[in-house]
């Protein structure tokens, strides 16, 4: 097993090593159609620690790590000491004695910073308010397996420069694509960039100019629920529809990483129409969430 090597961000790897885990993760998704029987995390017991809720997290995570062999263990805040103030260095420590991996969904991107500095053991970003980095991953082989290719496509994020824009930039200075970011005054993403391919605009017209793929999320994100009034004021103008869409690529694709606010972020027909691959792009957490592990446990 690789000690102390984490995946808490896509930009904490190189262009080749993505290429390489989309390519694997690809590779998993034929394997797994063709019942081919590959177990590399036999013996193995990883954790997930959840602070927040989820579906498709929680559910790719156990039955990935289930098909690879594993044994998963699920940990809320409740389940464990650190919910009663236990320091998450000792709570790290402990569990790394115990576990061979962790996955993380979390508030503060912080918490899994002090998870990674203390554990002996890989620790895994299933989500935190910075970064969102499986999902963006599963987004990304979604893409490849239509044909686009990643290095030179034109992406378009229109909404909140919340933890998904983080990352979409994130992926976009590793691989090179052109990032084109729509966000309203006073909700910009959270990482710097300076890239020549990656752009902030106020308008989501310009931003979809040309575009391939539009993806977008909802307005106000877990803990920011006594914000979702003063937001749908905010992002009217910011919606995902067809009207919006004309101004694209002459094909442009859709993605969406769920729960969809349907009527509010994303129309329904949008989400339901054969631009989308939002479906495609929930299954794909599996596959990529299995390439991940499994680069962590190469020895």
């Amino acid at each position: 097993m690789i000690m102390n090597r984490h995946f808490l961000s896509i930009a904490d790897y190189t262009r080749e090593e993505i290429l390489s885990l989309l390519s694997r993760a690809r590779a998993i998704k034929k394997e797994i159609h063709s019942k081919y029987i590959y177990r590399p995390l036999e013996g193995r017991n990883v954790g997930l620690f959840f602070e927040k809720p989820s579906t498709r997290t929680r559910v790719s995570f156990e039955v990935g790590i289930h098909q690879l062999g594993g044994h998963c263990i699920f940990l809320s805040r409740r389940d464990i000491q650190i919910g009663r103030g236990e320091p998450i260095r000792d709570s790290a420590r402990v569990l790394s004695k115990y576990l061979d991996a962790l996955v993380i969904r979390t508030f503060g991107h912080e918490i899994l910073e002090e998870f990674a500095k203390w554990s002996s053991i890989p620790i895994i970003n299933g989500l935190s308010d910075l970064h969102h980095p499986c999902q963006v991953l599963a987004d990304l082989m979604t893409l490849q397996e239509i044909g686009i290719d990643l290095t030179t496509m034109n992406a378009a994020w229109i909404g909140d420069g919340n933890n998904m824009a983080n990352s979409w930039i994130n992926a976009a200075q590793v691989l090179g694509f052109r990032l084109a970011l729509a966000c309203p005054e006073g909700y910009d993403p959270a990482v710097p960039f300076n890239s020549v391919n990656v752009s902030l605009t106020r308008d989501p017209l310009e931003a979809v100019q040309n575009a391939d793929v539009v993806s977008t999320d909802v307005w106000a994100s877990m803990g920011q629920e006594n914000e979702a009034t003063v937001r749908k004021t905010v992002f009217k103008g910011y919606q995902v529809n067809e009207a919006l869409l004309s101004h694209a690529g002459k094909r442009v694709y859709v993605l969406h990483c769920l729960p969809a606010h349907r009527g509010e972020e994303i129309t329904d027909d949008v989400i339901e129409s054969d631009r989308s691959l939002i479906w495609d792009e929930a299954e794909n957490r599996l596959h990529v969430q299995k390439a991940i592990l499994e680069m962590l446990f190469a020895s």
